[in-house]
Protein backbone atom coordinates (compact mmCIF):
# COMPACT_ATOMS: atom_id res chain seq x y z
CA UNK A 1 0.00 0.00 0.00
CA UNK A 2 1.13 3.01 -0.92
CA UNK A 3 2.05 5.43 2.23
CA UNK A 4 1.92 8.86 0.57
CA UNK A 5 -0.18 9.92 -1.90
CA UNK A 6 1.37 12.19 -4.67
CA UNK A 7 -0.67 12.09 -8.14
CA UNK A 8 -3.81 10.82 -9.35
CA UNK A 9 -2.22 7.11 -10.15
CA UNK A 10 -1.11 6.91 -6.41
CA UNK A 11 -5.09 8.04 -5.40
CA UNK A 12 -6.47 5.03 -7.88
CA UNK A 13 -4.75 2.48 -6.83
CA UNK A 14 -5.64 3.35 -3.45
CA UNK A 15 -9.04 3.28 -4.57
CA UNK A 16 -8.71 0.27 -6.06
CA UNK A 17 -7.75 -1.55 -2.82
CA UNK A 18 -10.85 0.26 -0.90
CA UNK A 19 -14.40 -0.48 -3.17
CA UNK A 20 -15.61 -2.57 -3.79
CA UNK A 21 -14.87 -4.60 -7.51
CA UNK A 22 -18.30 -4.05 -9.28
CA UNK A 23 -18.01 -0.55 -7.77
CA UNK A 24 -14.64 0.11 -8.67
CA UNK A 25 -14.92 -1.71 -11.94
CA UNK A 26 -17.61 0.67 -12.82
CA UNK A 27 -16.06 4.08 -12.21
CA UNK A 28 -12.70 2.83 -14.00
CA UNK A 29 -14.14 0.97 -16.86
CA UNK A 30 -14.72 2.24 -20.23
CA UNK A 31 -16.83 0.62 -23.90
CA UNK A 32 -15.97 -2.13 -25.45
CA UNK A 33 -11.66 -2.17 -25.92
CA UNK A 34 -11.31 0.78 -24.34
CA UNK A 35 -9.41 2.42 -26.69
CA UNK A 36 -10.68 5.52 -26.27
CA UNK A 37 -10.66 5.47 -22.75
CA UNK A 38 -7.05 4.74 -22.62
CA UNK A 39 -6.16 7.46 -25.99
CA UNK A 40 -7.78 10.11 -23.74
CA UNK A 41 -4.70 10.17 -21.58
CA UNK A 42 -2.23 8.81 -23.87
CA UNK A 43 -3.14 11.39 -26.25
CA UNK A 44 -2.25 14.56 -23.72
CA UNK A 45 1.20 12.95 -23.96
CA UNK A 46 1.79 13.18 -27.79
CA UNK A 47 1.47 16.73 -27.26
CA UNK A 48 4.98 19.15 -26.49
CA UNK A 49 4.69 21.98 -24.82
CA UNK A 50 7.24 25.32 -26.10
CA UNK A 51 8.01 26.89 -22.65
CA UNK A 52 8.55 30.34 -23.02
CA UNK A 53 11.55 31.94 -20.86
CA UNK A 54 12.32 35.07 -18.64
CA UNK A 55 8.89 36.14 -18.38
CA UNK A 56 9.30 37.28 -14.38
CA UNK A 57 6.58 34.58 -12.87
CA UNK A 58 7.16 35.37 -9.71
CA UNK A 59 2.96 36.70 -9.46
CA UNK A 60 0.68 34.41 -11.02
CA UNK A 61 -3.39 33.65 -11.19
CA UNK A 62 -4.66 30.97 -11.66
CA UNK A 63 -8.08 32.24 -11.93
CA UNK A 64 -10.89 32.18 -14.91
CA UNK A 65 -14.75 33.00 -15.92
CA UNK A 66 -17.46 30.89 -17.45
CA UNK A 67 -20.31 31.67 -18.21
CA UNK A 68 -20.02 35.16 -16.13
CA UNK A 69 -18.69 33.20 -12.96
CA UNK A 70 -15.39 33.75 -11.13
CA UNK A 71 -13.72 30.00 -10.28
CA UNK A 72 -9.83 29.99 -8.85
CA UNK A 73 -8.84 27.92 -11.08
CA UNK A 74 -10.01 26.50 -14.66
CA UNK A 75 -11.06 22.54 -13.61
CA UNK A 76 -14.28 22.01 -12.81
CA UNK A 77 -16.31 18.63 -11.02
CA UNK A 78 -17.66 17.17 -14.07
CA UNK A 79 -21.25 15.26 -13.80
CA UNK A 80 -20.77 11.13 -12.27
CA UNK A 81 -23.36 9.53 -11.54
CA UNK A 82 -23.83 7.58 -8.22
CA UNK A 83 -21.28 9.11 -5.98
CA UNK A 84 -22.58 7.61 -2.87
CA UNK A 85 -20.51 3.90 -3.79
CA UNK A 86 -17.63 5.85 -3.53
CA UNK A 87 -18.18 7.29 -0.05
CA UNK A 88 -21.26 7.39 2.39
CA UNK A 89 -21.29 11.73 2.02
CA UNK A 90 -20.97 10.97 -1.90
CA UNK A 91 -22.06 14.22 -3.54
CA UNK A 92 -22.28 16.16 -0.68
CA UNK A 93 -18.99 15.36 -0.05
CA UNK A 94 -17.78 16.41 -3.44
CA UNK A 95 -19.75 19.67 -3.28
CA UNK A 96 -18.29 20.45 -0.48
CA UNK A 97 -14.55 20.10 -1.66
CA UNK A 98 -15.99 21.76 -5.14
CA UNK A 99 -16.53 24.79 -3.07
CA UNK A 100 -13.87 25.03 -0.73
CA UNK A 101 -11.27 25.17 -3.82
CA UNK A 102 -13.45 27.57 -5.21
CA UNK A 103 -14.74 25.96 -8.13
CA UNK A 104 -18.02 24.29 -9.64
CA UNK A 105 -19.54 20.95 -9.56
CA UNK A 106 -21.58 19.87 -12.43
CA UNK A 107 -24.12 17.38 -10.48
CA UNK A 108 -25.41 14.37 -12.56
CA UNK A 109 -29.39 13.33 -13.11
CA UNK A 110 -27.97 9.74 -11.74
CA UNK A 111 -27.40 11.54 -8.25
CA UNK A 112 -27.00 9.42 -4.81
CA UNK A 113 -28.39 12.67 -3.45
CA UNK A 114 -30.74 14.64 -4.63
CA UNK A 115 -30.28 17.55 -6.11
CA UNK A 116 -32.20 19.85 -3.26
CA UNK A 117 -29.53 18.55 -0.59
CA UNK A 118 -26.68 18.67 -2.77
CA UNK A 119 -27.42 22.91 -3.70
CA UNK A 120 -28.12 23.70 -0.04
CA UNK A 121 -24.82 22.04 1.08
CA UNK A 122 -22.93 23.98 -1.70
CA UNK A 123 -20.61 27.23 -0.93
CA UNK A 124 -19.91 27.80 -4.52
CA UNK A 125 -22.08 27.23 -8.09
CA UNK A 126 -23.62 23.91 -8.77
CA UNK A 127 -24.82 23.25 -12.50
CA UNK A 128 -26.76 20.41 -13.23
CA UNK A 129 -26.86 17.40 -15.96
CA UNK A 130 -29.50 16.53 -17.60
CA UNK A 131 -30.84 13.38 -19.35
CA UNK A 132 -33.74 13.55 -21.83
CA UNK A 133 -35.97 10.67 -21.17
CA UNK A 134 -38.76 9.50 -22.95
CA UNK A 135 -41.12 10.88 -20.00
CA UNK A 136 -40.61 14.56 -21.22
CA UNK A 137 -43.16 15.66 -18.30
CA UNK A 138 -40.53 14.09 -15.98
CA UNK A 139 -37.92 16.16 -17.66
CA UNK A 140 -39.38 18.84 -17.73
CA UNK A 141 -39.68 18.12 -13.89
CA UNK A 142 -36.44 17.54 -13.31
CA UNK A 143 -35.58 21.19 -15.13
CA UNK A 144 -37.88 23.55 -13.04
CA UNK A 145 -36.51 21.73 -9.93
CA UNK A 146 -33.20 22.24 -10.89
CA UNK A 147 -34.40 26.13 -11.38
CA UNK A 148 -36.05 26.29 -8.02
CA UNK A 149 -32.92 24.34 -5.88
CA UNK A 150 -30.65 27.31 -6.99
CA UNK A 151 -28.69 25.31 -10.06
CA UNK A 152 -27.20 27.92 -12.44
CA UNK A 153 -26.82 26.33 -15.56
CA UNK A 154 -28.38 23.02 -17.51
CA UNK A 155 -25.72 20.85 -18.80
CA UNK A 156 -27.45 18.79 -21.65
CA UNK A 157 -25.72 15.16 -22.23
CA UNK A 158 -26.42 14.50 -25.56
CA UNK A 159 -24.09 11.42 -26.56
CA UNK A 160 -25.83 8.55 -25.03
CA UNK A 161 -29.31 7.28 -27.03
CA UNK A 162 -28.26 4.36 -25.79
CA UNK A 163 -25.50 2.91 -23.72
CA UNK A 164 -22.05 2.29 -24.54
CA UNK A 165 -20.93 -1.68 -23.76
CA UNK A 166 -19.48 -1.05 -20.99
CA UNK A 167 -18.51 -4.77 -20.78
CA UNK A 168 -16.79 -4.71 -16.65
CA UNK A 169 -20.50 -3.59 -15.69
CA UNK A 170 -21.87 -6.65 -18.17
CA UNK A 171 -19.54 -9.11 -16.30
CA UNK A 172 -20.53 -7.69 -12.90
CA UNK A 173 -24.07 -7.62 -13.19
CA UNK A 174 -23.38 -3.67 -12.46
CA UNK A 175 -26.50 -2.48 -9.89
CA UNK A 176 -27.10 -0.45 -7.47
CA UNK A 177 -26.19 -1.38 -3.71
CA UNK A 178 -29.09 -2.29 -1.46
CA UNK A 179 -30.29 1.11 -0.10
CA UNK A 180 -28.58 3.05 -2.99
CA UNK A 181 -31.43 5.25 -5.30
CA UNK A 182 -31.18 7.83 -7.72
CA UNK A 183 -32.32 10.67 -5.76
CA UNK A 184 -33.28 13.10 -8.42
CA UNK A 185 -35.88 10.29 -9.78
CA UNK A 186 -38.01 10.49 -6.56
CA UNK A 187 -41.05 10.47 -6.71
CA UNK A 188 -41.51 9.42 -10.25
CA UNK A 189 -40.82 5.80 -9.64
CA UNK A 190 -37.16 5.65 -11.41
CA UNK A 191 -35.00 5.87 -8.66
CA UNK A 192 -33.73 1.91 -8.76
CA UNK A 193 -31.40 0.51 -11.08
CA UNK A 194 -31.84 -3.11 -10.26
CA UNK A 195 -29.84 -6.35 -11.23
CA UNK A 196 -30.24 -7.04 -14.76
CA UNK A 197 -29.91 -11.48 -15.82
CA UNK A 198 -26.90 -10.83 -18.63
CA UNK A 199 -26.38 -7.25 -18.39
CA UNK A 200 -25.34 -4.08 -16.61
CA UNK A 201 -28.08 -2.76 -14.20
CA UNK A 202 -27.48 0.90 -16.02
CA UNK A 203 -27.58 -0.39 -19.52
CA UNK A 204 -31.16 -2.18 -19.16
CA UNK A 205 -32.14 1.12 -17.66
CA UNK A 206 -31.11 3.56 -20.34
CA UNK A 207 -32.59 1.61 -23.36
CA UNK A 208 -35.95 1.69 -21.10
CA UNK A 209 -36.22 5.25 -20.13
CA UNK A 210 -34.00 7.82 -21.90
CA UNK A 211 -35.04 8.94 -25.26
CA UNK A 212 -32.85 7.68 -27.84
CA UNK A 213 -34.68 10.26 -30.49
CA UNK A 214 -33.41 13.26 -28.99
CA UNK A 215 -32.67 15.42 -31.37
CA UNK A 216 -31.29 19.43 -31.90
CA UNK A 217 -34.82 20.83 -31.63
CA UNK A 218 -34.69 19.38 -28.40
CA UNK A 219 -32.37 22.13 -27.13
CA UNK A 220 -34.86 24.75 -28.83
CA UNK A 221 -37.54 22.74 -26.61
CA UNK A 222 -35.33 22.54 -23.05
CA UNK A 223 -34.35 27.08 -23.69
CA UNK A 224 -37.85 26.99 -24.16
CA UNK A 225 -38.60 25.76 -20.76
CA UNK A 226 -35.92 27.09 -18.78
CA UNK A 227 -34.44 30.45 -18.24
CA UNK A 228 -30.86 28.95 -17.00
CA UNK A 229 -28.03 28.77 -19.57
CA UNK A 230 -27.66 25.62 -21.45
CA UNK A 231 -24.48 23.68 -22.10
CA UNK A 232 -24.50 20.83 -24.39
CA UNK A 233 -21.96 17.90 -23.40
CA UNK A 234 -20.56 15.21 -25.51
CA UNK A 235 -19.48 17.08 -28.78
CA UNK A 236 -16.66 15.58 -30.73
CA UNK A 237 -17.62 17.09 -34.32
CA UNK A 238 -16.56 20.62 -35.44
CA UNK A 239 -20.02 20.72 -37.48
CA UNK A 240 -21.75 19.63 -34.38
CA UNK A 241 -20.23 22.55 -32.49
CA UNK A 242 -21.50 24.72 -34.83
CA UNK A 243 -25.39 23.51 -34.52
CA UNK A 244 -24.90 23.64 -30.62
CA UNK A 245 -24.23 27.28 -31.15
CA UNK A 246 -26.48 27.74 -33.52
CA UNK A 247 -29.44 26.49 -31.56
CA UNK A 248 -28.98 28.63 -28.19
CA UNK A 249 -26.26 26.70 -26.16
CA UNK A 250 -24.41 29.25 -24.32
CA UNK A 251 -21.38 26.43 -24.26
CA UNK A 252 -20.24 23.32 -25.23
CA UNK A 253 -18.10 20.23 -23.68
CA UNK A 254 -16.13 18.33 -26.31
CA UNK A 255 -16.42 15.39 -24.69
CA UNK A 256 -16.49 11.67 -25.48
CA UNK A 257 -18.27 10.54 -21.98
CA UNK A 258 -14.80 9.70 -20.87
CA UNK A 259 -14.34 6.60 -23.54
CA UNK A 260 -17.73 4.69 -22.20
CA UNK A 261 -19.77 5.79 -25.53
CA UNK A 262 -18.29 4.82 -28.89
CA UNK A 263 -14.76 3.17 -28.65
CA UNK A 264 -12.64 4.26 -31.16
CA UNK A 265 -14.13 7.86 -30.85
CA UNK A 266 -11.64 10.78 -30.95
CA UNK A 267 -9.69 11.40 -28.13
CA UNK A 268 -10.95 14.86 -26.47
CA UNK A 269 -7.89 16.62 -26.08
CA UNK A 270 -7.43 16.05 -30.13
CA UNK A 271 -10.73 16.72 -31.58
CA UNK A 272 -10.26 20.33 -29.61
CA UNK A 273 -8.62 22.40 -31.60
CA UNK A 274 -10.73 22.17 -34.94
CA UNK A 275 -13.55 22.72 -32.18
CA UNK A 276 -12.30 25.80 -30.66
CA UNK A 277 -11.19 27.13 -34.41
CA UNK A 278 -14.48 26.55 -35.81
CA UNK A 279 -16.43 28.15 -33.05
CA UNK A 280 -13.80 30.95 -33.35
CA UNK A 281 -14.67 32.20 -29.55
CA UNK A 282 -18.23 32.63 -30.81
CA UNK A 283 -19.21 30.88 -27.05
CA UNK A 284 -17.19 28.57 -24.81
CA UNK A 285 -15.63 25.50 -24.99
CA UNK A 286 -14.83 22.88 -22.30
CA UNK A 287 -13.56 19.83 -22.31
CA UNK A 288 -13.05 16.29 -20.70
CA UNK A 289 -11.79 13.16 -20.66
CA UNK A 290 -8.20 12.07 -19.98
CA UNK A 291 -6.84 15.31 -17.45
CA UNK A 292 -4.11 13.84 -15.06
CA UNK A 293 -1.52 16.60 -14.99
CA UNK A 294 -1.06 20.59 -14.81
CA UNK A 295 0.28 20.22 -18.21
CA UNK A 296 -2.94 18.85 -19.66
CA UNK A 297 -5.03 21.66 -18.06
CA UNK A 298 -2.19 24.02 -19.89
CA UNK A 299 -2.78 22.34 -23.33
CA UNK A 300 -6.41 22.00 -22.70
CA UNK A 301 -6.27 25.39 -22.75
CA UNK A 302 -4.00 26.89 -25.53
CA UNK A 303 -6.05 24.61 -27.76
CA UNK A 304 -8.82 26.96 -26.92
CA UNK A 305 -11.04 25.17 -24.59
CA UNK A 306 -12.27 27.99 -21.20
CA UNK A 307 -11.78 25.16 -18.68
CA UNK A 308 -11.37 21.53 -18.16
CA UNK A 309 -13.90 19.16 -16.51
CA UNK A 310 -11.96 16.26 -14.13
CA UNK A 311 -13.66 13.44 -13.43
CA UNK A 312 -12.41 9.94 -12.37
CA UNK A 313 -9.83 11.40 -10.25
CA UNK A 314 -12.52 12.74 -7.82
CA UNK A 315 -13.95 9.28 -7.51
CA UNK A 316 -10.73 7.65 -6.42
CA UNK A 317 -10.21 11.08 -4.06
CA UNK A 318 -13.82 10.41 -2.55
CA UNK A 319 -13.35 6.74 -2.07
CA UNK A 320 -10.05 7.44 -0.36
CA UNK A 321 -10.77 10.17 1.70
CA UNK A 322 -14.28 11.62 1.44
CA UNK A 323 -14.70 15.40 1.21
CA UNK A 324 -10.80 15.75 2.15
CA UNK A 325 -9.63 12.99 -0.45
CA UNK A 326 -11.93 15.10 -3.38
CA UNK A 327 -10.52 18.38 -2.00
CA UNK A 328 -7.03 17.62 -2.00
CA UNK A 329 -7.22 16.21 -5.37
CA UNK A 330 -8.40 19.17 -6.90
CA UNK A 331 -6.05 21.40 -4.92
CA UNK A 332 -3.01 18.92 -6.13
CA UNK A 333 -4.33 19.60 -9.93
CA UNK A 334 -4.34 23.68 -8.82
CA UNK A 335 -0.68 22.95 -7.70
CA UNK A 336 0.20 21.21 -10.59
CA UNK A 337 -1.28 23.53 -12.97
CA UNK A 338 0.08 26.53 -11.36
CA UNK A 339 3.56 24.82 -11.41
CA UNK A 340 2.90 24.45 -15.79
CA UNK A 341 1.95 28.19 -15.79
CA UNK A 342 5.32 29.26 -14.10
CA UNK A 343 7.44 26.80 -16.11
CA UNK A 344 5.75 28.05 -19.34
CA UNK A 345 6.10 31.61 -18.39
CA UNK A 346 2.68 32.42 -18.00
CA UNK A 347 1.62 34.65 -15.46
CA UNK A 348 -2.56 33.96 -15.77
CA UNK A 349 -4.83 31.89 -18.15
CA UNK A 350 -5.58 34.70 -20.81
CA UNK A 351 -1.65 34.10 -21.52
CA UNK A 352 -2.04 30.40 -22.34
CA UNK A 353 -2.32 30.41 -26.24
CA UNK A 354 -1.41 28.15 -28.92
CA UNK A 355 2.53 28.82 -29.28
CA UNK A 356 2.95 27.02 -26.48
CA UNK A 357 1.97 23.96 -28.11
CA UNK A 358 4.95 22.39 -30.64
CA UNK A 359 3.31 21.97 -33.70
Amino acid sequence: MTDVLINFDDYQKRARELLDPMIYGYYASGAQDEITLDRNQSAYQDIFLLPRVLNDVSVRSTETKVLGETISFPIMVAPMAFQGMAHSDGELATVRAAGAAGSIMILSTLSTTSMEDVVAAASGPVWFQLYVYKDRELTEGLVKRAEAAGCKALVLTVDAPLLGRREADIRNHFHLPAGMEAKNLLPAGMQRLDKAENDSGLASYVASLLDPGIAWKDIEWLRSITKLPVIVKGILHPDDALKARDYGASAIVVSNHGGRQVDTAQATIKALPKITEQLNDSIEVYVDGGVRRGTDVLKALACGARAVLLGRPILWGLAVNGQAGAEAVLQLLKADFDLAMALCGCRSVQEIQRDLIAE
